[in-house]
């Protein structure tokens, strides 16, 4: 039960903000230009000091399980390649299959997942699923820009050099390995003994940290103002399958086989899993999408459908690895 509440209230302020949004949508507050200029606020602002500053805030990378890690990502990259002939059986038109491809794979991992990671298994599963970050976030934001390339409707054939300049030029991207970057000058000023720190420049961090705070709410707002309920029935097949996928095949996949075969995992491992497995399609998937000329649309409805189920999925998961012990 306790698991249930913490999914209920970590999933309803997201919805609720949601909901705000299309109100305000509702009431004029956000029409269509506002929306999209603040969607590339978002994502060229907003998400990328939020990005940095959660790289930054780890304490030390020397004490990483890499086991762990190296699962991760290994069978986040399983799920996208498979990803590939799922959505080219789920839906004919290309503009969407890279939207059905990023929600696959693409978890609320920032937002939901850490928070969710310690709940579960407290600080050391705040800890582990923190340093788990690092390597998750820029792992999936290239793929989510390979995913939206190759399935781009313009007819044309995939170039790899584009690709490759998108995913060096990708302001999520660069946050993250900016914050590596520092996290690394942090550990050398440790080793020399220099207490200098980013944060010590007081009036930048807190700068950076404001427009950390903005993200979230603000992503959640624009994808509220950009939520239609007439689109449901037209992208019906597209969502029950992105629902289906992210809420029940991903999670039986991801966690299922780490707990079938790899069991030197601890249960602060799992709860990281949880956090990445588990958890909703990521909002940063929207104005990405918007970025690349992708079905907006189909982003949004995704985003907020896989929010509302996966409420249940959380518990349902969480649930049955208490009862096996792991927890």
């Amino acid at each position: 039960m306790e698991s249930l509440i913490f999914a209920v209230n970590a999933i309803a302020p997201i919805v609720l903000t949601v909901a705000l949004g299309y109100l305000l949508k509702k009431k004029s507050f956000m029409d269509e230009k506002f929306t999209k200029m603040a969607n590339k606020l978002v994502f060229r602002v907003f998400l990328p000091c939020m990005l940095f500053l959660n790289i930054y805030k780890i304490e030390t990378i020397g004490d990483i399980e890499f086991g762990f890690v190296i699962y991760a990502i290994g069978m986040g990259l399983v799920i996208f390649l498979l990803g590939v002939p799922a959505v080219i059986l789920a839906t004919k038109q290309p503009e969407r299959r890279g939207v059905l491809w990023q929600s696959i794979y693409r978890s609320n991992y920032a937002l939901i997942g850490i928070p969710l990671a310690q709940s579960l298994f407290g600080e050391a599963g705040a800890m582990t699923a923190s340093l788990l970050s690092a390597f998750v976030v820029p792992t999936f934001n290239i793929c989510a820009v390979i995913s939206l390339s190759v399935f781009q409707h313009t007819g044309k054939k995939v170039d790899v050099r584009k690709m490759l300049l998108d995913i060096a030029k990708n302001p999520l991207i660069q946050s993250i390995f900016a914050g590596l970057a520092v996290l690394c000058v942090r550990a050398l000023f440790v080793k020399v003994g220099i207490s200098f720190r980013f944060s010590d420049i007081t009036p930048v961090y807190t700068v950076f940290d404001y427009m950390s705070k903005m993200a979230t709410p603000m992503a959640l707002l624009c994808l509220g103002s950009q939520f239609e309920f007439s689109a449901v029935a037209e992208l019906r097949r597209e969502i029950i399958f992105g629902v289906v996928a992210r809420t029940i095949a991903v999670p039986m996949i991801g966690i299922g086989v780490a707990y079938l075969f790899f069991h030197d995992f601890g249960g602060a491992a799992f709860a990281s899993f949880i956090a990445l497995f588990a958890t909703p399609v990521a909002v940063s998937s929207v104005p990405m999408t918007q970025e690349m000329d992708g079905d907006v649309t189909l982003a949004g409805q995704l985003v907020v459908w896989t929010t509302l189920i996966s409420a249940l999925s959380i518990f349902v998961v969480s649930f049955l690895l208490k009862a096996a012990g792991v927890f």
